[in-house]
């Protein structure tokens, strides 16, 4: 029966084997066979890298794990699938994982793994960085113009504005200024005050719907409502408008900006693919974009009758807010969105789903795409 030896014994010959001995004179001294020492030095001689210690046994496991991995990077490689990936969206993963706080992967390493030139990364993050940059002061100068606005009770225009940014050392152009208050819906007081001031009063702030949220056709009356959501580490916003008769999506839109801008542009594309339909009744909440002068003149020119929630009943809105949960629950919750882009496919994705394939219990349990053609096939 073969002789047993502890660990211990077998790891201090081979410390000896290590620091010198030949395993020809361990073999004669301690009568065990050189075959039984090589094998104590595959199991227990360790192997020394940059990060740590392995066991031959270890490193042989290692070894098999590395090439099993390079014949997978191969076949990866040869079937052509990183080629056939758009340089952008390559450029757009890198930078994902490169800015991660756990990341412990090099530049270099990140490259050559999705077979991108290292020059054309260092200008895409740098690209990204001004740009951000740029955005930041964008939003800066955003909140100042805002602050001034307020300060002066809403008498400033542009150049007053300019003027008094100016005196704080603030240096920007009038038209610039006057631009980032079209997009945030501030206008001044103007030599037609008192005209306005009257037609302002004629025109009340009426909650027409009273929450009897149904309409006998299309294009009678429309819902819109605004809701954020954070991507990475800013708010995007999503501005909708629904129509009452089918619970359809008429149109919609994302923007950084909540401004009043997102509300008219949203409006203007959903009237106009609707085929600019009359006798239309616009509701919803009572937030600055629905009623800045901007959007309500908009809705004048275009005789559409406005309505309001009452103010802090977001009930009175409850078709608009009850979407607003569908597709959080149905979709933004259930993704990870890396990019203000990849939240607006997302968007696009549901309301299509929403619109065409989501049966709806309000509607008999078809949806609003098949509720409206139905409705045309029968006139």
């Amino acid at each position: 029966m073969p002789k047993e030896y502890s660990i211990k014994f077998k790891t201090e010959v081979i410390k000896r084997y290590q620091s010198g001995e030949p395993i020809l004179s361990l073999s004669r001294e301690l009568h065990i066979a050189q075959s039984t020492i090589y094998h104590w030095r595959k199991e227990y001689c360790s192997i020394k890298t940059a990060n740590r210690t392995y066991t031959p046994k270890e490193f042989d496991a290692l070894s098999r794990r590395l090439e099993k991995l390079e014949h997978e990077m191969e076949i990866i490689k040869r079937s052509g699938y990183i080629a056939d990936v758009p340089l952008q969206k390559k450029l757009s993963v890198l930078e994902s994982i490169y800015r991660q706080p756990a990341n412990t992967y090099s530049i270099h390493e990140l490259c050559e793994a999705l077979d991108v030139a290292r020059g054309t990364f260092y200008n895409y993050i740098f690209r990204c960085a001004d740009h951000s940059k740029r955005e930041e002061a964008q939003i800066e100068l955003m909140r100042l113009v805002q602050q001034v606005f307020d300060d002066s009770s809403q008498r400033f225009g542009a150049e007053k504005i300019r003027v008094t940014l100016a005196e704080n050392g603030i240096r920007v152009g009038t038209k610039r200024i006057a631009a980032i208050m079209q997009e945030l819906g501030l206008q001044s007081i103007r030599s037609d005050a008192k005209k306005q001031y009257k037609k302002q009063q004629q025109y009340k702030k009426q909650n027409l719907l009273e929450r009897q949220f149904t309409a006998d056709q299309p294009n009678q009356i429309w819902v819109s409502d605004i809701t954020y959501f954070k991507v990475n580490n800013y708010w995007v916003y999503l501005c909708i408008i629904l129509d009452l008769f089918s619970r359809k999506i008429v149109g919609y839109r994302v923007s950084r900006n909540a401004s009043t801008n997102l509300v008219t542009s949203t409006f203007r594309t959903a009237f106009q693919d609707r085929g600019n339909p009359s006798g239309l009744t616009f509701h919803s909440d009572r937030g600055k974009q629905y009623t800045s002068a901007a959007f309500t003149a908009l809705l004048q020119k275009y005789e559409v009758k406005q309505s309001f929630s009452a103010t802090a009943r977001p009930h009175d809105n409850a078709v608009a807010e009850t979407f607003f949960a569908s597709f959080k629950k149905e979709e933004a919750y259930r993704r990870e969105y890396t990019s203000e882009q990849s939240y607006r496919k997302s968007v696009e994705q549901y309301i299509r789903f929403y619109n065409e394939l989501r049966p709806h219990r309000t509607l008999k349990y078809r949806t609003p795409q098949a509720f409206e053609e139905a409705y045309q096939e029968r006139l």
